[in-house]
């Protein structure tokens, strides 16, 4: 056991501690660490610093040396690994039988162990043969449902396209039908405010000459007003009765009634 777990300590050494696996092109950094040139590089790419993954050092050019032992270890370590795959862990006999009970490979001695007593066994190849029909009989009925999902894809595809295209032709007749109601109503909006303004015209020219003639009935009485002012502030009785004659000939003034000038002349 302690030689089992001293090859499984160098072994550790070989893997890169970014991918996790043996060693493929190991390189080696200033600080001394190793890793696969591919994960560095994809480590390094797009940083602006050459750090080391492992101790954080920061390097200022990305040197990279080839550690061609390390590789030459990588490769027998995977050589072991593959071989301790094929033989059993246990009794280091080569894998010759899969249990059907247990769902495991073993070898001859597990197979007359006590764990194993009244399971089932079979070939490895037989086994391999069994899985890989169940495998195909899954690729299959999973190669059938993609063809299927295909189908319904390529078709509601379709439809999207189909619902696509009436959307967009309603669109283009609602756009149509809306643009001709617009003219319309411009026609007709423009056809109302010319009768308006035309209305408004007319009303208007007839209320500014009325307006016109107000102000000039307006300006002819102030015009009487000042003057009978003037008349009433006269002092002189000859000059007030010499301009009674012509103030009776107005025709615009306000004049008493007939019973209030003989009430006058009496009192005269």
């Amino acid at each position: 056991m302690a030689s089992k777990r001293k090859a499984e300590s160098w072994i550790e050494e070989v893997i890169c501690p970014i991918c996790l696996d043996f060693f493929t092109d190991p390189v080696l950094l200033e600080c001394g660490h190793n890793f696969c040139r591919s994960c560095i590089t994809q480590c390094w790419a797009g940083k602006q610093r050459n750090s080391c993954p492992e101790c954080r050092n920061v390097f200022a050019d990305r040197i990279l040396r080839v550690n061609q032992a390390l590789a030459n270890l990588a490769d027998k370590a995977r050589n072991i690994n593959l071989y301790r795959k094929r033989h059993c862990e246990e009794h280091e006999e080569e894998l010759k039988l899969f249990c059907e009970t247990d769902k495991t490979l073993i070898c001859l001695i597990c197979r007359d162990a006590q764990e194993h007593r009244e399971h089932r066994f079979m070939p490895i190849k037989e086994a391999v043969k069994i899985y890989k029909d169940q495998l195909k009989t899954s690729l299959d009925c999973l190669t059938k449902k993609k063809s299927d999902f295909q189908k319904k894809e390529q078709q509601q595809k379709e439809k999207i396209s189909r619902v696509l295209e009436q959307s967009h032709s309603l669109q283009s007749d609602i756009t149509s039908q809306f643009a001709g109601l617009r003219e319309i109503i411009t026609e007709k909006e423009q056809s109302l405010l010319r009768d308006l303004r035309e209305e408004e015209a007319r009303i208007l020219k007839t209320m500014e000459k009325n307006l016109r003639e107000i102000q000039e009935n307006k300006r002819i009485i102030q015009k009487e007003i000042s003057k009978l002012k003037e008349y009433l502030d006269q002092k002189d009785s000859v000059i007030l009765l010499k301009e009674e004659a012509r103030w009776n000939r107005s025709p615009s003034l306000c004049r008493p009634e007939r019973g209030n000038d003989e009430t006058v002349s009496q009192e005269v």
